[in-house]
């Protein structure tokens, strides 16, 4: 049996086709997860345990710091008395003063506790956040937690003085005002956590539009409907039925969704614009 002829050699002095090697796959790269730094694979099962955890401990917090508040429980209420100024308080049934204690102690915890439990919250939701999300979770948080706190103090300050000013001198002619504690504290720490609660609506407006989810322009051509809306979440978050109180609420709400505005056109204006392809 005879070999093959050799394969002649191409004249400009390359190989043919049949000899030429071919080009060796490019190695595929695997970068780090940018879009979800630090992303770690967990089951259901372990989620769910982590969020067990979560929640144990921060109702363990809100107990610790109700304890701390019930034992100064007292000033606590001496403080709540001080914007009805010349009103006398009355314990209308038996232990009523008590679950009055256990109930101010209550919303002074969670008031306390909140910092921790935001913490919890965040600890269990940030793995995963992408990193555009993660940059919008210190600034909100600190808003939330500031816009809270101004809540809090425009209630003590201007809502809940204005209400009681206006219930006690519509009917000072008539009656002589002599307040059951209890009702008296239900009217003003609902009202100061529906105010707080309200102050909310700058930040929700601000993690909307830096998602891209909603835009300034859209908002404020709305604005009939916010008024609206404003007015009547002042007459559902208000304990009373005073207008004054529900005037300055509402008034409240507007001015904050106008700053929400705000933040969100600043926003949009410091967002990179894309670039038009050449």
């Amino acid at each position: 049996m005879t070999n093959p002829p050799p394969i002649p050699a191409d004249p400009g002095g390359s190989t043919t086709a049949a000899a030429t090697p071919l080009p060796a796959p490019a190695p595929i790269r695997v970068a780090p997860s940018e879009e979800f730094p630090g992303e770690v694979e967990m089951s259901l099962v372990d989620h769910l345990e982590e969020l067990r955890r979560r929640v144990l401990r921060s109702l363990l917090a809100v107990v610790v710091a109700a304890a701390a508040c019930l034992v100064v429980v007292k000033p606590l209420v001496r403080l709540l008395e001080m914007p009805a100024e010349g009103i006398r308080f009355l314990q209308l049934a038996p232990g009523e003063f008590l679950f009055v204690s256990f109930k101010v102690a209550g919303y002074s915890g969670l008031t306390l506790a909140l910092p921790w439990v935001l913490y919890e919250i965040l600890a269990f939701v940030l793995p995963g956040l992408n990193r555009r999300e993660r940059r919008l979770v210190a600034p909100a948080v600190a808003g939330s937690a500031l816009l809270f706190a101004a809540g809090l103090a425009f209630a003590w300050w201007a809502l809940v003085p204005a209400a009681l000013r206006f219930l006690v001198s519509y009917g000072a002619d008539v009656v002589e005002p002599s307040w059951s504690i209890e009702r008296y504290l239900d009217f003003v720490l609902l009202l100061m956590v529906a105010t707080a609660l309200a102050f909310q609506l700058p930040v929700l407006q601000l993690i909307l539009g830096a998602l891209g989810l909603i835009r300034a322009r859209a908002m404020l051509a709305g604005w009939r409907w916010v008024v609206l809306l404003s007015a009547v979440s002042g007459a559902v978050l208000t304990p009373s039925t005073d207008p004054v109180t529900m005037l300055l609420l509402s008034g409240a709400i507007t001015g904050l969704f106008l700053v929400g505005v705000a933040l969100v056109a600043l926003v949009e204006r410091l967002r990179p614009q894309p670039q038009p392809s050449p």
